[in-house]
């Protein structure tokens, strides 16, 4: 039986060595935030390669590489609308090795997503927004309206008749089309399917009346014939679009501004110098000439907003979808 004296020293050892590690700990925290980055980091995108996020991913990861000289490279996790890759980075080291770049679509997932294995508000630190988008509203050539003033008063002299389709439940085009019918008070029919292509399609055939997409998705089928655009959901005209009115001037009374934007985020708990840094080096690559304008070219506008005021804008978004997906009673999924 050991005694009480020696119970005493063990406690002590014990103690010596906790405190010992943490110092250590400590002190290598405090190395790796100096040195920081001193090895290979990896972005993970929650989507398939293409589209309008994966281009920029590459574009930023690239440049880091450049200012740094360390490889970035881009990990695709697609899955699951995007919470496999997500969940990969609230998992991951807080150490800035391993972030996420994501849309404005994962401010739906408090709301939206029944069970998700992370809280995107506790798990997640935002870095960056880096580009704004607008939506083009677009319909079949065929349609009989011109702007959205004759698309509103058509879709209330005809309710429940009109078709609106999406990439699919929970994306951007569902929820933005939802908004839009609360704000225009008409009642239109939801049509998801799996993925934008099929969406398009869809409106291009006339099996849909009504699709909110990305300029760069819809833009050179709108200028081709192939569909109609009724407006822009930006405050502005798009520059790549100068001639598609805004939904205030296609005749949206109050107007109707909505944009989409791509972000970076970093696991919680990653060191405050060591986000500070990767929102720095983020901010000079999309500050590249050769950047904002192949973003521009994406229908895209560069925009830095790092960290808490990038932070506020995440906690807006949960706020007003969360309120969309209420009033507009959308079942979870």
């Amino acid at each position: 039986m050991i005694s009480r004296r020696k119970a005493g020293l063990v406690c002590a050892w014990v103690a010596a060595l906790g405190m010992v590690a943490a110092a250590s700990a400590g002190t290598a925290l405090a190395q790796g935030a100096a040195t920081y980055p001193d090895r290979q980091i990896r972005i993970i995108v929650p989507y398939p390669p293409g589209g309008s996020t994966d281009p920029v991913a590459r574009l930023v990861a690239e440049e880091l590489k450049n200012l740094w000289g360390q490889p970035v490279i881009v990990d695709n996790r697609a899955g699951a609308a995007g919470s496999i890759g997500t969940d990969a980075v609230a998992k991951a080291a807080p150490d800035g090795y391993t972030i996420l770049f994501h849309t404005s679509v994962i401010s739906t997932d408090p709301s939206f997503k029944r069970q998700t294995p992370y809280n995107v508000q506790r798990d997640l630190m935002p870095l960056m927004q880096v580009a704004t988008g607008p939506y083009l509203l677009v319909t079949p050539p065929s349609f009989p309206v011109s702007n959205v003033r004759e698309l509103i008063a058509y879709a209330k002299a005809n309710p429940g008749k009109l078709n609106y389709g999406s990439a699919g439940s929970g994306s951007s085009g569902h929820l933005i089309a939802e908004l839009f019918k609360l704000r225009a008070g008409i009642d239109m029919v939801h049509v998801p399917f799996r993925g934008g292509g099929p969406s398009i399609q869809a409106v291009m055939g006339g099996e849909i009346q009504v699709l909110f997409d990305t300029v760069s998705g819809s833009r050179s089928l709108a200028e081709g014939g192939q569909l109609k655009g009724l407006a822009v959901t930006s405050a502005e005209r798009a520059a790549l679009m100068p001639n598609t009115p805004t939904m205030a001037e296609s005749g949206m009374e109050g107007g109707f501004e909505q944009v989409y934007w791509l972000g970076f985020f970093a696991p919680a708990g990653t060191p405050r110098d060591v986000a500070a840094k990767l929102a720095s080096g983020i901010s000079a690559a999309i500050a590249k000439p050769t950047v904002a304008a192949r973003l521009r070219e994406l229908g895209l506008l560069p925009r830095s907003v790092a960290l808490s005021e990038f932070g506020k804008i995440v906690d807006e978004d949960i706020e007003k979808w969360r309120g969309v997906i209420r009033d507009a009673g959308i079942e979870p999924q």
